[in-house]
């Protein structure tokens, strides 16, 4: 019976493992996928802060610009955002779209 037992909790901690291996992270599902384009006139604040450089101060400012002066017509509009320099739009212009054309 005690060999039964241990062979069972065995089997379970190796179910446990690999379930766990398996699992995509509950984080991943929210963010987009490197190669999918941000659309900056849509996504959200939460959204945003996936690109690199871009924490929750700068796509809130983002957000801000975009409902105080309507869509951005082009990617290089991202640089009127204060704060939004050519590093930062350098690190993300590949990674971002106005939306389709």
């Amino acid at each position: 019976m005690r060999k039964t037992m241990q062979a069972i909790a065995g089997l379970l901690a190796v179910a446990l493992v690999a379930t766990a291996a398996l699992a995509p992270p509950a984080l991943a599902a929210a963010a987009p996928a490197a190669s999918e384009k941000i659309n900056i006139n849509a996504a959200t604040a939460d959204q945003l802060t996936a690109l690199p450089g871009i924490g929750p101060s700068y796509a809130q400012r983002i957000v801000e610009y975009r409902e105080k002066n309507g869509p951005f017509k082009k990617v290089e509009d991202l640089l009127n955002v204060t704060g939004i320099g050519e590093k930062t739009f350098e690190k993300i212009k590949d990674r971002i779209t106005v939306g389709s054309k």
